[in-house]
């Protein structure tokens, strides 16, 4: 039998003091292993999976066990996981490679079916939010990576998992997708590959739009929402050609 669906998580942020942590890490959990491997030929990790990661050469976060467990499940089963680093947990170096996950950068552009799709975050894509950016790039650069390493992984996660709550704290949970007038919008507008399915998280919105592109042609803009609301996926199935949450 052929492998006809894919899924895609973003935003669960595990970790995360807000709502009820360990039932937001079951629900991904229970997720991770109702998805069928005799269906399914890939699951892609849009980012924000974990609210703070961060690798030190031999330390890694505690926990998570069902989560890594479920995962090497999938995969050796026959599901192959791709993850992206979103804006929480861009410190991942080695240690999901070596569990078997494949690890893309936005934006990645994959063929399912015979569909072509545009696969990434979403933050810091399209014009502008350039106060963003430069914070993007800081975190992104490897010196200033290396300066953070020095720190004890005690007050390291301290310092990571305060600033991630104080932030999720001081902004409303709900964002509201502008549409047409958002940069990702924008940025998928005038993408210069043929793309059928922008697929992206970050926005902690559930969005599914079309993009009118130059030409004249179109494609659909779909934005998962986050876990701290609610449990959400997005699968696709080849064979029907339907994709929805």
């Amino acid at each position: 039998m052929p492998k006809t669906l894919t899924y895609f998580v973003s935003d669960v942020h595990l970790g995360l003091k807000v709502g009820d942590p360990a039932a937001r890490e079951k629900a991904f959990v229970d997720f991770l292993r109702q998805i069928d491997p005799a269906q399914t030929e890939a699951l892609y990790l849009l980012g924000d999976v974990w609210d703070f990661w961060y690798e030190y050469r031999d330390v890694v976060p505690k926990g998570y066990v069902r989560v890594f467990a479920a995962l090497v499940a999938l995969m050796d089963a026959g599901v192959q996981v791709f993850f992206f680093q979103g804006n929480h947990d861009i410190w991942t170096y080695r240690y999901f490679e070596e569990l078997g996950m494949k690890r893309l950068v936005q934006p990645q552009m994959v063929t399912i079916g015979s569909r072509r799709f545009c696969l990434g975050h979403g933050d810091g894509l399209g014009p502008g939010d350039y106060g963003y950016k430069f914070m993007r790039w800081v975190f992104h650069n490897r010196f200033f990576q290396k300066c953070f390493s020095t720190l004890h992984p005690w007050l390291a996660f301290r310092l990571g998992n305060g600033w991630s709550r104080r932030s999720r704290l001081g902004k409303n949970i709900t964002y509201q997708f502008t549409g047409a007038d958002e940069p990702l919008y924008r940025f998928c507008a005038s993408f210069p590959e043929q793309v059928d399915f922008f697929v992206f998280g970050h926005y902690h919105a559930r969005v599914d739009m079309p993009v009118s592109r130059s030409g004249g042609s179109s494609a659909r803009l779909l934005l998962l929402g986050d876990w701290i609301t609610a449990p959400n996926w997005i699968v696709y199935d080849s064979v029907a050609d339907t994709l929805s949450f």
